[in-house]
């Protein structure tokens, strides 16, 4: 973001014509009280009736003048401070945009939003309509203070020994102010947090019947910004006042020490008129010193903060001569429209990642040829999202390195980097806008209708879609409001989808779908293309079918394999299997299992041929069918591990065994 003077050097043009406004205007108003020494002194006193006439209209000349140039100056100004606004808020913006992501760990969105808003808005007004008033007012203090002089330099020194505590006042009231709007500018902040967090997760909030508490934790905020603001009235309440009663003090002084002048023979009663008016001129001036101070501490405390984010640099920054290379290398329109010149073969070369003191990854080594796909498993927080965040740069490794297509990832260009990789995180965001425009995010310019349409199709989302209101135009609200989890993933799905890209990850993008739907989202993936595939998940019939599966474990890869092989190895991923489907083996022996049927879906999914020979022959021949049964077993479970989770041979000799005591 650039200095406050670059952006009012790019109006200078605009700023000379406002000034040039100003001076004529203040020109104008010098000469009204001259006009009127003219007609007491040569038309009341000296009887020149005939001057009356040009006077008068000289006046209405003076004010018709007077109100052109200032309409000039005062709209000159708003649109100079307005313009200054929109173009230093849209920098901010950008560069907003342009950081990292520990950026937003250290800050909220509703500091944020008031460096956006209300710190540019108070900035803009200053810069505009409050910068060229001070401007004026300083002109026209001095310009009458030239005028007074040459008219008594006696009297002068009234409105001069005046002038001075006036000042004083106002550096004291700034000085307060200062302070308070640092506060108030902080209190805004946190205001606009809670209001905004609030209103994010109203839901959450009604859930858990949270209404009384948020009101409460609303209201101290408030309560905070009300004393914040009632201190800063108080300081302006403490001073104006008296400037108010100076500026009176003034004209009555005036008018002693001028009648004296006047009865002494010094000064004619046509001149006290005038230099009454010109003291009149300059109390105006004194007033609004308090008033401007106020609004110039407050953006001075709010261009402050501003300049605070604009500071922040971003720790992950693209390499620009290697960005030229590839650009150099590969068209830049051919990328955006296949979006496959990255080919998508990763690789983990012994990574690892610290922050903050802490070993979140360690070790990570791991081989992903293009168009293969990768399971993902472990614990909540042992690393999985965070090996995602690493390929697309949202931080750096601590150690070692990722290689993508055989180049360091920290050599690609950050838009070729992460325009090559479709995330579909846990956290599904929809814009509140139509289903077509957010499912194009990114691509809106260049994505097809027909892509939209075909995207939806493959995330198993058209059949919901096609039965909204205004279809793909219907506005989905704010987050994705009013859908369900499992349709708000599909869209989020479809999003990833459309776009088309050597790399999809889906992290634990189907926890909110039912067994059916996702197995036939996994068929659909299968032909979308040749995509190199990352799929994050905690439910086995997410990952079984992946080429490879990791499962993290205390930040490193604690068993690797493919599915037949994690199970053969008895370790982790066996017992996650144990609890999700120990129980359900009766499913497969052919014995009723008393589960839902999602529940016997889910194992159909895991082993659907032995399901299927199981229902589809009960009862009679029922031993030739589970040995068919059994087979496949053996092959997808080994060593009859399904049993032993089961607990099925333990019981049975169990029952043996007591059996032999009873008798």
């Amino acid at each position: 973001m650039k200095p406050l003077t670059h952006y009012m050097r790019r109006y200078w043009k605009l700023y000379l014509f406002g000034f040039v406004s100003m001076l004529i205007s203040i020109c104008l108003d010098m000469m009204s009280p001259q006009i009127t020494k003219s007609i007491i002194n040569d038309v009341i006193i000296g009887g020149q009736m005939g001057l009356l006439t040009k006077l008068l209209l000289g006046l209405i000349g003076i004010g018709v003048g007077r109100a052109v140039f200032q309409y000039a100056k005062e709209f000159t100004y708003d649109y100079i401070g307005v313009t200054i606004g929109r173009d230093m808020r849209v920098d901010l913006f950008r560069h907003v945009q342009s950081l990292s992501m520990d950026f937003f760990d250290r800050h909220n969105t509703g500091e944020l939003l008031t460096r956006l808003k209300d710190d540019i808005d108070k900035v803009w007004v200053a810069v505009g309509f409050i910068g060229i008033l001070a401007v004026e007012a300083l002109i026209h203090t001095v310009m009458v203070l030239v005028c007074m002089v040459r008219l008594s330099p006696e009297l002068t020194l009234v409105p001069l020994f005046l002038l001075p505590v006036i000042g004083v006042c106002a550096v004291r009231m700034e000085n307060g102010l200062g302070s308070v709007y640092d506060e108030i500018s902080d209190e805004t902040a946190q205001l606009n947090m809670v209001a905004q967090e609030n209103l994010a997760g109203v839901r959450t909030v009604k859930a858990f019947a949270r209404e009384q508490y948020e009101i409460e934790k609303f209201s101290r905020h408030n309560r905070r910004f009300y004393d914040l603001n009632m201190k800063q009235a108080r300081l302006v309440a403490n001073h104006q006042p008296l400037i108010s009663f100076i500026g009176k003090v003034l004209i009555l002084a005036v008018i002693v020490v001028g009648g004296f002048l006047v009865i002494g023979g010094r000064l004619t009663l046509g001149e006290l008129g005038a230099f009454s008016e010109y003291a009149n001129n300059v109390i105006w001036p004194m007033e609004i010193v308090g008033w401007l101070s106020n609004d110039i501490a407050s953006a001075v405390a709010s261009w402050k903060k501003i300049r605070k984010v604009a500071e922040e640099q971003p720790t992950i920054a693209s390499p620009e001569p290697e960005a030229k290379r590839m650009e150099r290398m590969i068209p830049k329109e051919d990328d955006q429209q296949t979006g496959m010149q990255i080919h998508g073969a990763l690789i983990f070369d012994h990574v690892s990642l610290e922050r903050d003191g802490h070993q979140i990854l360690r070790d990570i080594n791991l081989t992903l040829p293009a168009g293969k796909t990768l399971g993902i498993m472990g614990m909540t927080g042992s690393g999985k999202t965070t090996m995602i965040n690493l390929l697309q740069r949202f931080y750096d490794v601590s150690s070692g390195r990722i290689l993508l297509d055989g180049a360091d990832i920290r050599s690609i260009p950050l838009a070729r980097l992460r325009g090559s990789v479709a995330v579909v995180s846990q956290d599904v965001f929809l814009f509140s806008d139509t289903v077509s425009q957010n499912v194009k995010t990114g691509q809106k310019a260049q994505m097809e209708d027909d892509t939209v349409g075909w995207a939806i199709e493959r995330a198993g989302a058209h059949e919901f879609v096609s039965k909204l209101s205004q279809k793909y135009e219907t506005i989905v609200g704010e987050r994705g409001v009013g859908l369900s989890g499992g349709q708000k993933q599909r869209l989020s799905i479809a999003r990833a989808i459309a776009k088309q890209t050597p790399i999809l990850v889906l992290d634990d993008a189907t926890s909110a779908l039912d067994m059916e739907t996702e197995k036939l989202l996994q068929k659909n993936l299968k032909e979308v293309g040749d995509m190199t595939k990352i799929i994050i998940g905690h439910r086995i019939s997410s990952v079984c079918d992946a080429d490879e599966i990791i499962v993290l474990d205390h930040s490193t890869i604690a068993e690797r394999g493919t599915h037949e092989e994690l199970m053969a190895l008895k370790g982790r991923y066996y017992q996650t299997w144990c609890v999700q489907y120990g129980e359900n083996m009766a499913v497969i022996d052919g014995q009723d299992s008393g589960n839902s049927p999602e529940a016997d879906r889910e194992i159909q999914h895991v082993f659907p041929s032995a399901y299927q020979e199981t229902v589809k022959a009960p009862g009679k021949g029922q031993k030739k069918d589970q040995k068919k049964t059994q087979k496949e077993v053996s092959q997808n479970d080994p060593e009859g591990m399904g049993k032993e989770c089961s607990g099925q041979d333990q019981n049975e000799k169990m029952e043996e065994k007591e059996g032999e005591e009873w008798q």
